[in-house]
Formats: structure tokens, C-alpha cells, sequence
């Protein structure tokens, strides 16, 4: 395994102690064992944040197919690329209208595309299959409005990765065409135990954000009386045959590092065009945090750039500050 030769300021190291490790990590903790009450307080109190910044793109709330969730850019463009972001927040909390907003328009900013971020069904009110079904009629809702699938990019976090990756063998189960490409940020892969794979135990002094034992409540929340070892909830079990290129992003020191390696080991061993950048240092679905991390805005521009060259008519990069060409449909 390769570390991704990134430069870590110790500004973003002392960073990573005093807000992810020493107040974020302790929150999750209390979330994993906090009762139903609570866990819909906090989701009410996630999604009632402000957003920082849409990269001056337009932000529309619609409903596809009968998924809810916000749109950032042009949805009746169908000629523009669409990237579809399955969120993360451990199947428990809503996207965060200042993390996970933000870097979809960053994406779309980049690539000149529209997004659309699916507001799916929660635990624990809605266990698994509840989230799967929302995305995969929100992919069959952007199929529906007219974005062809050469132009339609997944990419998701942690909970989300996991989505994506079972999107996937939706979509292949169901018949229908591929996207072109798909990107699992710091992927949950393996819902069936908490203590393996092995980076869930060797990682567990290492990784800034979660702890070792409350990762598996969360889990456990979402998959509720289904079997955890089922692909559709740990993917790191799936055929992966037929899967678009996949590009899998992961920092060094995550409890979920071997998730993702694993995973992607999996997909090359499928004949799968298989990317892995394993990072340093940075924390969980570390592409959310270039507020915190500046250092993690090179993970745009590689997911961006994975984007542009397999989906199809995508325009090429603007030099940086300028705005990107509009395009010609």
C-alpha cells in the first residue's frame, strides 16, 4: 500500500487533535448509543445549518422520482454532465448544508455539471433497504428526466461510499445502463462486524474521528434484523463484475482504511478499472473538510480530473480562477 505524497501543514495536524479528535470524535461516540430522541434531535440540528458556500451555482430543493434533496446547478439541462452524491452521516444524520453541499459544488464548479444530493430515508426510523431503495430511484429519476448515463457520475462518503457501491449492483440487478464512473470516499464496506477488517483494530488508536466500539452501534442501527454480510450492505462482498471505473479515496490512519483497499483489491481482481489513493494523516471523508484542511482540496481536483476522463463530452479543466466554459448542449 502506497501513501499518497501529500504534505500535511502541522496547522491541519493540530487541527485534527483539537476539533475532530478531541470534540468531534466524542460526539460521535455519544451519537452511537444515543436514544431515538436524541438521534432526531440531532439530525433536526444538522440539517438546520447554513451553507458556506455553493460556488455561486444555483441550489434548488426538488423531489426525483419521489426522492427528495437538493439540485446545485441547472437540473433541466440534461446535456450537462450530473453527478449523483450519495451523502454519508452513518445512515443516522442528514446531509450537512455546509460540508457535504459544498463539495458537491465544488464538483460541479470544477466539471460544469449538476448535482443532485439525495435527502433518503434515515435510520432509526428507516432500516435498510430503506436508503438504497431513495437512491436508486433517485439514479432511475435522473435516468427518467433525460442525463445519459455516459454523463451521469456516483460519488459518495463513508455511509455514502457504501450506497454507492450497492447502487451499483442495483443498477446491474435492475437491468439498467451503467454510469460512467463511480467514486466511494472513505467507504464503509463490511456492516457484518465490527471488528474486522483488520485496520478496524490497528487504526483504532490512530483514527481521529471515530471510535473503535461506537462505529459498530452505528452500523448495527441501519442494518437492524437483515443479514450485515448480505452485498448490498457489506459491498466488500459483491461481484463486481461490470462496474464502471471506480476511483477509491481513503485516508492512512481510518478505521475503515482496509474498507476501502479491500474493496478495491475486489474490483481489480473483477477486471474493474480501479483506482486507490490512500492519504496521510487526514481524517475520515477528509474531501468534506477543506475549511479545516487545505490540503484536501487536491482531492477535488483528482476526483474531478477521474470524472472528466470517463464520462463522456466532459470540458477540459479551466486554468485555475477561471470560471469554466458553458456548454454547447
Amino acid at each position: 500500500m502506497t501513501v499518497k505524497p501529500v504534505r500535511i501543514s502541522l496547522r491541519s495536524r493540530v487541527l485534527l487533535f483539537l476539533l475532530i479528535r478531541c470534540i468531534l470524535k466524542p460526539l460521535i461516540w455519544w451519537l452511537s448509543g444515543a436514544s431515538m430522541t436524541r438521534i432526531l434531535k440531532a439530525q433536526r440540528q444538522v440539517a438546520r445549518r447554513l451553507p458556506s458556500s455553493s460556488q455561486g451555482l444555483a441550489v434548488d430543493y426538488r423531489i426525483i422520482n419521489g426522492v427528495p434533496g437538493p439540485v446545485v446547478g441547472e437540473f433541466g439541462d440534461t446535456s450537462k454532465l450530473a453527478i449523483l452524491y450519495l451523502h454519508g452521516g452513518g445512515f443516522l444524520v442528514p446531509a450537512s448544508p455546509d460540508a457535504h453541499l459544498p463539495f458537491l459544488a465544488s464538483l460541479c464548479r470544477r466539471l460544469d455539471a449538476t448535482g443532485f444530493l439525495p435527502d433518503y430515508r434515515l435510520a432509526p426510523l428507516h432500516a435498510y433497504p430503506a436508503a438504497l431503495d431513495d437512491c436508486e430511484r433517485a439514479y432511475r429519476g435522473m435516468l427518467a428526466a433525460g442525463f445519459k448515463p455516459e454523463r451521469i457520475a456516483l460519488a459518495g462518503e463513508s455511509a455514502g461510499g457504501n450506497l454507492v457501491l450497492g447502487l451499483l449492483q442495483r443498477i446491474r440487478r435492475g437491468g439498467l445502463p451503467m454510469p460512467s464512473c463511480a467514486v466511494p470516499i472513505s467507504a464503509v464496506t463490511e456492516m457484518a462486524r465490527g471488528y474486522a477488517p483488520p485496520s478496524r483494530m490497528y487504526n483504532a488508536g490512530r483514527d481521529d474521528m471515530f471510535p473503535a466500539f461506537g462505529l459498530a452501534e452505528l452500523l448495527q442501527t441501519y442494518v437492524g434484523k437483515a443479514d450485515g454480510a448480505d452485498p448490498e450492505l457489506s459491498p466488500l462482498y459483491a461481484d463486481y463484475t461490470g462496474f464502471p471505473p471506480l476511483y477509491f479515496l481513503v485516508s492512512e490512519t481510518e478505521l475503515l482504511l482496509d474498507d476501502s483497499v479491500l474493496a478495491a483489491r475486489q474490483a481489480r481482481e473483477a477486471g474493474v478499472n480501479t483506482r486507490l489513493d490512500v492519504w496521510p494523516v487526514l481524517p475520515h471523508a477528509f474531501p468534506l473538510f477543506v475549511a479545516l484542511f487545505p490540503e484536501a482540496r487536491e482531492s477535488h481536483e483528482d476526483i474531478a480530473a477521474f470524472i472528466r476522463e470517463h464520462a463522456t463530452n466532459v470540458l477540459p479543466l479551466p486554468a485555475r480562477g477561471e470560471r469554466p466554459a458553458r456548454s454547447a448542449g
